[in-house]
Formats: C-alpha cells, structure tokens, sequence
C-alpha cells in the first residue's frame, strides 16, 4: 500500500481491514505486457502499491496453472493511479489487472467503458457474498461492475509498548485505549509522551487528517459533487495543525524511506492503523516482533482505505485475468492473506469463519486481530467519496506537510488549503 490506501468509511468501533494485492517485483516499468490466450503461455502483468502479502498465492496460482506466469509490478499509491489514467486516456499499457484504492474509485467507475464490466463474466454471482456498500462502490450508475473488492480499512492504534513502558504509560491494550476516548486526549497523551522522553508520538499530522476525517458524516465531497471543505476536512485538519503546533510529530512522509527508517530508528510510538499497516509494520522493522500492540482509535472507528481488482478492457488476456481476480477473492486466499498481512477481506461472512475471529497475531504482542478489526465490519456506513477526492485529498496533505516542513505557518494554512483543495476540485 504505498502512500496510504485510503478510503473514508464511517465505521462504529475499532476497524478492520485487508487490502487483497499482489506484491512481489518493485515495478520500475509500469507499462502493461500482454501475451496470447488460451493454451498458450500467458503473461499476467498486475498493478498494485506496498506489500500485500500474495507471494505465496502467486506461486500457489502458477503452479496449479503452468501455463500462466503472474508479473507482480507494485509502485508508488499515487503514481500507480495516475499511471492508470495515463494508460486508459492513451489507450494502451495498462495491465492486464489494476488495484483500484477508495479514494480513486469514483474517479474510475465514472469510466467504466474503459473496464470489463465484470458481470459479463459472470460476477454478478458474487454480490451477494461482499458488504452491500462495497459492491455499490465500484458499479456505474449504468449497472457495470468494474471491480470486485480485495479488503476494508477499518481503523485501530497501532503502538509500541516497549516505548510506552518507558514514557510512564500503560501498556495493556485495554488500558491504552481509555487514555484517549477523543482525539483531543490523544494529542495529550501525546504531549506527555513528548514531554518525558524528548521523542516525538505520532509519525505525522497528515496520518491524523486521514483517519479523523473518514470519522466524519461529509468528507471531501457531497453526493453532488460539491467540495465540502468546512465539514469533516476542516475537523480532522484542526487536529494535524494542534498536533504540529504541539510538537508531537516526526514528520515522515509516509511510505518513503525516512517513514520507514522512522519505525526501525524508534522515531514514533504510535500511528493510525489501517489492518493493512500491520503487514507493512512487520515487514519494515522485524526485530521489534512483541514491542507492538493495538488499542482502539479515539473517536470510535473508521475507515480508511480497502481496494477492488479492476480489468482494462485494452487488455489482450482478459479472460485469464478474470480467472485469477475471481480466485484471489475465494476464502481460502482472503484467509490467507489476513493471516499473512492483516487485511480484512470484504465478505462478511469470512468475518464469523473462526480462522478470522479467533486469529491471535503473534508479532502484535498475540493481539486478537480477527476480532479487533472484524467486530463492526458489517456496520461500515460509507461515506461518499467524489469523482475527484483522491487529487483534492492529495492538495490538501501536501498542505499539512508543508507545516511539518516549517514554510508554511499553521494560522495561514487552513486558507491555503482551501485554495488548493478548490484547485484540485476544479482542475
């Protein structure tokens, strides 16, 4: 999940999560390879940002059918999207198979000429098994469905009890979660953290925007595509700049190599996390396996980010990736991949399956994941995401971030990013 896969559900607890994608190569090449059909040997190229866990369900898939090979081409979460719509305007180069995050799936569904309408392959079958919000979000208004959805990002806090243990504060679980019922006990609990230790809480504000403002009945954009500025942005942007002006943030862009250098180097103790972080967090710093543990998120739930496989029609081998997309979606892979990275598949049934609800991971100090962030899964009320909320989302971190940098001051940064956010919306 590169740069955060973000979405902005409304959730009534602690969240959930589990982004189905493939990881493997680091994609330096985005352009998409296409070989023949049929019995021949047939390339799959997919498209998709930070570790996902399906290393091993490539080679489960390609050993079971030898005459696929599965090309995994992961890259940056902005510049995988923007790459997409590059391809799809050209047409030609997009893969055979795209993840496709929440915060961009408006932007493509309004495109969906450019997809396989999946119900031609007879995926129409599987709505019954997805939560009712998810299937919607990814279908026209014309009916086409042009994903089936990989995960949900419901919401927790994810923190290091070695580090708490020396600021003086709790480090059961349950304990921590009472120290910030809201985000304004949070960024005091954060504050006498920094005040004790000299060390910075949280990794940055814009890490606080993203999960407060999924909190929010409005986000970006109204259902008439109306930019909403003064509603939950502006709440969950209050917070990033009392959290800057308190001093509590390291300001590390996430998924960049100071962010990741940042877990390794004990610069945080604490961050918003995603189901899918916790694959990104083990795999960053191994050595702090036992040091993490997962509290509740203030402000009750959440959700930020969650995906759907997408097919470009200008692919040549469309039905040999229908066929993969449809098996990475069955139980036994989602299992899989929850067990392996965290994510939280988007059926709920899988929710009730007692491999997710008694799943206990080890590294996360034997936290019960299954039922942290399967609990209140089927109690998601969306939250509508606009045609352009992945670019305004993007103006308005790049607002934040420039506060954390020190040149811009917090008192004029709410009016610049409006202006961006308005640029962004009108653009």
């Amino acid at each position: 999940m590169e740069k955060f896969g973000r979405r902005a559900l409304r959730m009534g607890a602690a969240g959930l999560v589990a982004a189905l994608a493939i990881t493997g190569c680091s994609g330096k090449d985005l352009e998409g390879g296409n070989t023949d059909s049929g019995n021949a040997q047939v390339t799959l190229k997919i498209n998709f940002w930070g570790d996902m866990g399906l290393d091993q369900l490539k080679a489960k898939y390609e050993a079971a059918n030898p005459n696929v090979k599965i090309s995994l081409n992961t890259g940056e979460y902005q510049a995988q999207h923007q790459d997409l719509q590059k391809k799809l305007v050209a047409g030609s180069g997009a893969p055979d198979i795209s993840a496709v995050d929440e915060g961009f799936i408006v932007q493509f569904r309004e495109q969906a000429d450019q997809f396989v309408n999946l119900n031609d392959k007879g995926a129409g079958a599987l709505e019954s098994k997805y939560l009712p919000w998810k299937w919607q979000a990814s279908k026209s208004a014309a009916g086409a469905q042009i994903g089936l959805g990989t995960d949900v990002g419901g919401l927790a806090m994810c923190y290091r009890t070695d580090l708490f243990k020396a600021a003086g504060l709790p480090t059961d679980r349950a304990e921590v979660s009472k120290l910030w019922p809201t985000w304004d006990a949070f960024l005091e609990t954060g504050k006498t953290y920094t005040d004790k230790t000299k060390k910075k809480f949280i990794d940055s504000a814009t890490n606080l925007f993203n999960p407060i403002l999924s909190q929010q009945p409005v986000g970006f954009y109204n259902e008439q595509e109306q930019l909403q500025m003064e509603g939950g942005p502006k709440v969950g942007f209050d917070v990033a700049m009392k959290a800057l002006d308190s001093g509590i943030s390291a300001n590390l862009a996430s998924f960049q190599p100071n962010w990741d250098q940042g877990f390794k180097q004990d610069q945080f103790a604490v961050l918003a996390c995603p189901a899918w972080m916790l694959g990104h967090i083990q795999k960053t710093a191994p050595d702090q396996a036992g040091k993490w543990d997962i509290a509740a998120i203030p402000g009750g739930g959440g959700n930020w980010g969650g995906s759907w496989w997408t097919i470009p029609k200008q692919g040549k081998n469309v039905d040999e990736a229908y066929k993969f997309v449809e098996w990475l979606i069955q139980p036994e892979q989602q299992i899989e991949v929850f067990k392996t990275v965290g994510n939280l598949p988007s059926q709920p049934a899988l929710y009730k399956d007692p491999a997710v609800l008694d799943y206990k991971k080890e590294f996360f100090t034997n936290a019960p994941t299954g039922q942290i962030f399967a609990s209140t899964a089927e109690n998601l009320k969306p939250q509508y995401l606009g045609k352009k909320n992945g670019p305004t989302r993007l103006a308005v971190e790049n607002v934040i971030n420039r506060v954390g940098q020190g040149t811009l001051k917090s008192a004029d940064a709410w009016a610049e990013a409006v202006k961006e956010a308005e640029k962004a919306a009108n653009s």
